[in-house]
């Protein structure tokens, strides 16, 4: 792949994924992976990546007034340990293909669901699940390299917990605790500052710090999101076949 459309594309990533308070790091994954990236190289870029664009985004979200803590503690509480039990497991690289192409597909869900779904006060969040969904975010998120917000967010939504910006504030620092804890981990069984192109990380925050800023203060352009959400379906498939 052209090191220009890379870095195009890691931009573009980070601008759309931001905007809804992710931090990307399944849509890294999947381009470095497509672009033929070593597994050992994709993992901790995509979590430093992702450690940059979500902190940028939950600053945008926290200062516009939508986080809410309530919402996000149950959640993260059990996902820390687990995010860095999953991170000390290498998967097999096969393996590693199947399980990112499920969890894309929960990025395609939360890109597509209009944000305007939920009406009215969002509905008590349950404190047992809260907890049984965190722990095993952790687990998966530290596995893949991501920082479990692309399965949070959809079910935050789906079950009526929170609204979108509240969603969106809540992914972004559950997605910067997690990605840390999983940087540690990986860190200490290889470099991390060595395996990674600077030039991916200036893409990044580019595209990361536009996209929270409209997230955060502009209506999300539907229609963008929708068209990542079908690039991402179209990713997962190949990933599986």
């Amino acid at each position: 792949m052209n090191e220009l459309v890379l870095l195009g594309g890691l931009a573009v990533i980070a601008f759309l994924y931001a905007m809804v308070g992710h931090g990307g790091a399944s849509g890294y994954i999947t381009l470095l992976t497509l672009a033929g990236v070593a597994t050992t190289v994709v993992r901790p870029s995509a979590l430093l990546l992702n450690v940059v664009v979500s902190a940028m985004a939950f600053v945008q979200f926290a200062r516009a007034g939508h986080f809410r803590w309530k919402v996000f503690w149950p959640f993260i509480v059990l996902s820390i340990p687990m995010a860095w039990v999953g991170a000390s497991v290498t998967l097999d690289p096969e393996v590693y293909r199947k399980l990112l192409g499920v969890c894309l597909l929960f990025a395609v869900a939360r890109l597509v669901i209009p944000t305007e779904r939920l009406v009215g006060e969002p509905r008590p969040l349950p404190l047992a699940a809260a907890l049984l969904i965190g722990l095993l975010i952790g687990l998966v998120s530290g596995l893949i390299g991501i920082g479990g917000g692309i399965i949070l967010s959809p079910i935050l939504l789906l079950m009526g917990w929170a609204d979108a910006r509240t969603t969106a504030a809540t992914s972004a620092l559950f997605i910067l605790v997690n990605s840390v804890v999983g940087l540690l981990a990986v860190a200490q069984q290889a470099p991390v500052w060595s395996t990674m192109d600077p030039g991916w990380l200036m893409a990044a925050v580019a595209g990361g710090l536009l996209g929270s800023w409209v997230g955060s203060r502009v209506l999300p352009p539907l229609r963008l999101r929708q068209a990542l959400g079908v690039v991402l379906f179209l990713a997962a498939i190949k990933l599986w076949w």
